[in-house]
This record gives C-alpha cells, sequence and structure tokens, in this order.
C-alpha cells in the first residue's frame, strides 16, 4: 500500500472543539473557513491518522505495538492489551466505563494484577503485567479480542463491540475467571467505600503478535502515545516525544509532520493557544496544509486560501 499523504502538511491532534469551546472569535471565524466535518462515531486515533495519511492499519498486534512504544523492546509473543474498565450494571444492559481517563493510582492498578498473576497464572497459559495505566494480557496461544479500546466504547453497552468467530469460547473463559478474582477484591471495596467506580473487569483488546517489520516512508511523529510510537517503530520511521509546541515539530521536521497534543490537554485556554501557533505555522508557510483531527470526532482542512472564505464567522460544529 503505497502513502497518499500530503509531504507538506500538518496533521495534528487536538482537545475537543465543540460546545463553544473556542471563545476567541478570530480563531472561530478561522476555524469556520475551513472545510470543517464530524463523524459522530468514536474511532481509534491510530484508525483515525493511517486514515488520513493512507497508511496500512495493522491486522492484528496492537497491543504488541503499544507495549513496543512502552518499553521499547519489540515483544516476540502473543500479547492483547487488557484495560481496566468498570461494568455498571444497568436495567436491562450493561454499560462499560473506561477508567483510564479517571487516572487510577498505581497503589490501586498494581495489587490487582498482582493478584491476577498469582491467581490465573500459576498454569503458564495466562500471564499478567502493568505498565503505568496500561494493562496486558500474555497468553500461550492465541484468543479472540476486541479490535477497539474502551475509550471507544465508553458509556456504551459492549456487547456489540465483543470479539466474534475463532477462539471466542477461550475469550468468555478467561474473561469470566478475571471478573470473578476482582470481585471483592479488597482495593475494590475500598473504592467503592470513597465513591469510586470499582475495577471488575478489563477490556481484552488489540491481540496478536508485532507485525513484520517493514521500512515505509511516514512523516515524522511527535506524540507521547505508545501504541503511535510502537506503529511508527514497526515502519522504521522518525517519532519522538511531543515537545511541547508546534514551532518545534516544524522546526525539526523537513516538510510536514504529525503531532499529538496530550490526552490530558482539556481546557479550552489551551486548545486555543494550540490553534494560534497553528494558524501561525499556515501564515508564515512552514506548512501548506493543516489537518485538525479534534478528540470529538471534528475535522478541519485549513490551507492558506481558506481565509479567501471571508463570509464565514461562525460554524454550527463549533456553537
Amino acid at each position: 500500500m503505497n502513502a497518499s499523504y500530503d509531504k507538506n502538511a500538518a496533521v495534528v491532534v487536538l482537545p475537543p472543539v465543540r460546545s463553544g469551546r473556542v471563545e476567541s472569535r478570530s480563531l472561530r471565524a478561522w476555524l469556520a473557513q475551513s472545510d470543517l466535518s464530524f463523524d459522530p462515531e468514536p474511532k481509534e486515533l491510530l484508525r483515525r491518522l493511517t486514515d488520513e495519511l493512507g497508511l496500512p492499519y495493522p491486522e492484528e498486534g496492537l497491543a504488541a505495538l503499544r507495549m513496543w512504544g512502552q518499553t521499547g523492546d519489540r515483544p516476540t509473543v502473543w500479547i492483547a492489551a487488557a484495560d481496566p474498565v468498570y461494568l455498571e450494571p444497568r436495567l436491562d444492559h450493561l454499560c462499560l466505563h473506561a477508567l483510564r481517563g479517571v487516572g487510577i493510582p498505581s497503589s490501586d492498578l498494581r495489587p490487582l494484577f498482582d493478584h491476577l498473576q498469582e491467581t490465573l497464572a500459576d498454569d503458564k497459559r495466562f500471564g499478567f503485567a502493568r505498565l503505568g495505566s496500561n494493562g496486558y494480557l500474555r497468553a500461550s496461544e492465541p484468543i479472540s479480542t476486541a479490535s477497539a479500546p474502551a475509550y471507544v466504547v465508553d458509556q456504551r453497552e459492549p456487547g456489540e463491540f465483543l470479539p466474534t468467530g475463532e477462539h471466542t469460547a477461550l475469550h468468555r473463559n478467561i474473561l469470566s475467571e478475571i471478573e470473578m478474582a476482582l470481585h471483592d477484591h479488597e482495593v475494590n471495596l475500598r473504592r467503592v467505600e470513597n465513591g469510586l467506580p470499582p475495577v471488575n473487569s478489563l477490556w481484552l483488546w488489540g491481540g496478536g503478535k508485532v507485525p513484520e517489520r517493514v521500512t515505509r516512508p511516514q512523516p515524522p511523529l511527535f506524540a507521547d502515545d505508545p501504541l503511535l510510537t510502537g506503529y511508527w517503530e514497526n515502519a522504521t520511521a522518525v517519532s519522538e516525544m511531543w515537545p511541547g509546541s508546534f514551532q518545534d515539530c516544524a522546526e525539526a521536521s523537513l516538510h510536514g509532520f504529525v503531532a499529538v497534543t496530550p490526552e490530558s490537554d482539556h481546557r479550552s485556554e489551551t486548545l486555543c493557544e494550540y490553534l494560534q501557533q497553528l494558524r501561525k505555522l499556515l501564515q508564515e508557510k512552514h506548512v501548506s496544509r493543516l489537518i485538525l483531527l479534534f478528540r470529538d470526532g471534528v475535522r478541519a482542512d485549513v490551507r492558506r486560501s481558506s481565509t479567501l472564505k471571508f463570509w464565514r464567522r461562525d460554524d454550527e460544529l463549533l456553537a
């Protein structure tokens, strides 16, 4: 598959923009003059970027790529992501709550994963590991896993996202064992007493082995996201940590680049500061085009010629 991206463009992932989060009239007008669109269906971030850049999306091994991005070492075994979630029982269905965004402390996650390792890994079929807020499951044989991470399923009924086909029985069995082991664990009892959601399940997704390494042209990446880092590493492409400003990204790149701002950046003031930096890059001709992917599904395609649409001063997507 040949990459089809604009080599002089900057593809940027930004905080959510809807609900009037851009208070500056000047910035709102600037965005309104671009080509704006909105996809209401949540999508995994690497999927959004590969679709935008015309790059291949891995058929398996997303968790192994993420571990590679976290550790710097290429995994050689079958791995699935096993991320902490709260399954809330409602009247006629379950609702999944992704917990990575609430900042579960290591002091809670460590004993939970230690307990899973002690109770379920004795026969060597499985192994559990935790790296930061990310969990992993190693298995001696493949298990069907979900293709989407928990944040895509957040606040939704998880049934439609569960895997189907071969090896699904093994998925159901291990998930049942995990939930039984987590039930009434002292960490969860304490969390409930403190008004916090318990970690009563793990969301198993992205299972497989690391795809075969290739050499593929990709724009330089600036991001703290380990899955993206692992994907770029697997393509023998350049990736760096997010430097804190788009000016630094432009100075480190010969042409265009991909930049992902930290997921924890929620403040509207931070969003406006980012947009000001990007508008300046475009005005000063550091890049020929900006493709802005906001985390709430809005997409803006901004070119220098967009300002010719001077009659556009606002857009309902920004309201």
